[in-house]
């Protein structure tokens, strides 16, 4: 399953990328004007959550 996606992405380029990023931003604005308690997280657990989920990625970046 994993080896088809990765086929598949090796076609994006850097502006499809990019508007996926986009798309993903938008998308949480959704989600958060549905469930405006998430507004009331603290940011140390943001934080915690934003360095557990770049974690792996940032790695394989700065690996090769």
């Amino acid at each position: 399953m994993f080896d088809e996606i990765n086929k598949r992405v090796k076609n994006l380029d850097a502006l499809d990328i990019g508007l996926i990023k986009w798309s993903v931003l938008f998308f949480a604005l959704i989600v958060i004007k549905v469930f405006p308690q998430l507004l009331h997280v603290r940011y140390l657990i943001l934080i915690i959550i934003v360095i557990a989920l770049a974690a792996r990625p940032a790695y394989r970046f700065w690996k090769q």
